[in-house]
């Protein structure tokens, strides 16, 4: 048995995950000697009966499936650096576009026009600028996110939340043929027979979020999945960006909270891009003929973002807390704030906190 297979074999068994694994693999040398030495009387599969990874592989043969795991090249590296990252992915369509520089766009299935109108632009800008969509094939924003991403020529992944043999909403399995026909991926860690299930979706939220590299939350209620995935993303250092609405407007509740608690505020792909551009090297940091030549008497900051920077560190400060430490007022922070974040020296958490760039400059 090879690693690769071992993966699927341990995918496919009740009650084992990513760090289980690793830790058994760690004690037996090798994921393939933690598979030979694991309890027969625990080798149970999730879909009851005994585990059969040989018969899984013939499975996606037949479904015309590739099933790659941390042991394959192809395994997305945005996964491969992600804590509890899936032992298998079983995927429809290009592999390669799971590696794709991706953005994930995600919202309550019971959207308002309002919300739908917006996703499908957004998706239809950024896939555009060249980003690849990612979101969860539900209906509602989902569905128009990836609706939008096609319509512009883009690459979207769908995850879902079930065995891709039992797929999840039966209405969007039209959509998921297209996104696959287009050079996209249909994606789920779930082995053949698993339907979808409350257990499910918070684990397809979590590659959703792990996949890309920013996530934008549409429209939310207060109560919602797209929050578990906002939370996610921000656990896993991703930054998470909202669309504001009417206050007074219940589907939008759980955005404006994102907002509210420091995510960063969408109104166009504009706002996204310029949220996206601290992963590309700054200027100061490019090596070249063509790179401008600092100016040694120029300060990286002003008077005001010096006092600012002062009282920030890389666990992060809250914006009430920078105001009562330099005396300035709440607005005139939060405009310094963000034009340090802007010169790529800060970021923002949640919670309304700053912290200075993990890089560094």
């Amino acid at each position: 048995m090879t690693d690769r297979e071992a993966y699927i074999a341990f995918n496919l068994t009740e009650h084992v995950g990513f760090a289980t694994v690793e830790e058994l693999a760690q004690q037996a040398g090798s994921v393939a000697a933690a598979w030979a030495a694991y309890p027969e009387t625990k080798k149970v599969s999730r879909t009851g009966g005994s585990v059969d990874w040989a018969d899984e592989l013939a499975q996606a043969k037949r479904f015309g499936v590739a099933v790659v795991t941390p042991a394959d090249a192809d395994y997305p590296p945005q996964l491969r650096a992600a804590p509890g990252r899936p032992l298998a992915l079983y995927v429809k369509g290009d592999v390669k576009a799971l590696a794709k520089s991706g953005l994930a766009l995600i919202g309550t299935r019971r959207a308002t026009s309002y919300g739908k109108d917006l996703a499908n632009r957004l998706a239809f800008d950024l896939a555009k600028a060249g980003w690849s969509i990612v979101s969860g094939l539900a209906l509602g924003i989902d569905a128009e996110a990836h609706r939008g991403a096609l319509a512009a020529g883009g690459v979207t992944v769908g995850v879902i939340g079930s065995g891709l043999d039992r797929f999840y909403p039966e209405a969007n399995r039209e959509l998921a043929r297209e996104i696959v026909q287009k050079g996209g991926a249909v994606v789920s860690e779930f082995p053949f027979g698993r339907p979808p299930d409350r257990e499910t979706f918070p684990i397809r939220n979590h590659v959703v979020a792990a996949l890309a590299r920013g996530v934008v939350a549409v429209e939310a209620p207060a109560r919602s999945g797209t929050l578990i995935t906002t939370a996610i993303a921000a656990d896993l250092g991703r930054t998470v960006m909202a669309v504001p609405a009417r206050v007074d407007s219940r589907m939008s509740a759980g955005c404006l909270q994102l907002i509210r608690d420091g995510a960063v505020l969408v109104r166009h792909a504009d706002d996204v891009l310029e949220a996206m551009s601290e992963l590309l090297p700054s200027r100061a940091a490019k090596k070249g003929a063509d790179a401008p030549a600092a100016d040694p008497e120029q300060p990286p900051y002003s008077v005001e973002e010096a006092l600012v920077m002062l009282h920030v560190d890389e666990v992060g400060v809250s914006i009430d807390e920078l105001v009562r430490r330099t005396k300035l007022p709440v607005a005139r922070v939060s405009s310094l704030a963000l034009q340090l974040r802007l010169k790529g020296f800060v970021r923002f958490l949640p919670g309304n906190r700053i912290a200075t760039c993990q890089t560094g400059r």
